[in-house]
């Protein structure tokens, strides 16, 4: 079967490896779609810090089932599925408190360990979620990043009748936005610097405004009310827009850092304290936050289509990459298509 692998930052190169024998507990999946996502992006520019060469990458994705496993019970050939790729101990304090996203020993596939851009896969079956009849791969392929929202989201808990503001309008800011809203948040604002993505935020119902040419508080204010936002949800991964969104949160808020900020952060923890302000973070997810994906999609609350920008064939991944590149805010969310 065909396999895609980064050689090093920016070079991805083709072999033919054979296909692993399924084995007990285990399905062989059928690759149909494989998402793109920033971190991602990290490796292709060799910024990963867990991440080394080579590496196969994939771990947004849709497959169908393609053999089942010796004891494996639930599954058809057929079936359309995702995949949740922590690879984790289960022997660890988080691991054997269920929350194992946060494994002392967490490799994740498609950077400390094979990810699934490959014709197949073979991948424990306790690791496969079946997604509803009649959701298209495109579709499959776009719960594991709001997986990622939907555990950034409950990161802050009940969100009904509160008002929140997610800064940065990329696909999981606006996942971020749009599952802050289906789950009852009373007002939801959105802030991005390019018209692009605002655009798209709109075309998804959510209120989103460019904040250049005034401060993150005047904006909080203008749109939410002078006693501002409940919580702040960062999403870009920016020291500087960390820093700010702590200047200006409320008294007694709540900050969640959702995007993986690469470089060290200066916190004035006296304010923090002052201010009984709640700095959370959010790592990846767990079952549960998929199930609410599936859920939150299955209900029709969240829009898709407008965050799926590009599609690019498997057997020019390294397009993918290049084309995010060169479209930036443009490429929102780039489809790799498995062709056979």
């Amino acid at each position: 079967m065909r396999q895609a692998v980064m050689t090093r930052p920016g070079e991805i190169a083709f072999r033919d490896v054979p296909v692993e024998a399924t084995g007990k507990g285990r399905l062989r999946l059928r690759m149909r779609r494989i998402g793109v996502c920033g971190s991602d992006i990290h490796v292709w520019h060799g910024k990963h810090p867990y991440t080394s060469y080579p590496v196969v990458q994939g771990h947004e994705v849709a497959a169908r089932v393609d053999e089942v496993g010796e004891g494996v019970q639930g599954f058809r050939v057929g079936d359309l599925v995702t995949v949740q790729p922590q690879v984790v101990c289960g022997r660890c304090h988080p691991c054997t408190h269920g929350l194992y996203n946060d494994c002392n020993e967490l490799k994740v596939m498609g950077f400390q360990t094979t990810g699934m851009a490959s014709d197949f896969f073979v991948v424990d079956a306790e690791k496969c979620i079946v997604l509803p009849e009649g959701m298209s791969e495109e579709h499959g392929a776009m719960v594991e990043p709001l997986a990622v929202a939907c555990h950034a989201v409950s990161r802050y808990g009940d969100v009904r009748g509160k008002t929140a503001v997610v800064v940065g309008g990329g696909p999981i800011g606006n996942l971020v936005a749009q599952t802050l809203q289906a789950r009852g948040a009373a007002k939801v604002l959105l802030t991005e610097v390019s018209a692009y993505r605002l655009d798209v935020a709109r075309r998804c119902g959510i209120a989103a405004v460019d904040p250049r040419g005034t401060s993150l508080r005047e904006v909080i204010a203008a749109h939410l009310g002078p006693d501002g936002a409940d919580a702040i949800f960062e999403c870009i991964g920016s020291p500087a827009t960390l820093k700010e969104e702590i200047d200006v949160a409320r008294k007694g808020s709540t900050v969640v850092v959702v995007g993986v900020v690469p470089d060290l952060c200066s916190v004035d923890m006296g304010f923090v304290q002052d201010h009984e302000l709640t700095i959370v973070g959010s790592a990846m997810y767990r079952v549960e936050d998929y199930r609410a994906a599936i859920a939150l999609l299955a209900e029709g609350r969240i829009a898709l289509d407008a965050l799926v920008t590009h599609h690019v064939p498997f057997t020019r991944y390294a397009d993918a990459y290049r084309l995010i590149e060169e479209q930036k805010d443009r490429a929102m969310k780039v489809m790799i298509d498995m062709e056979r």
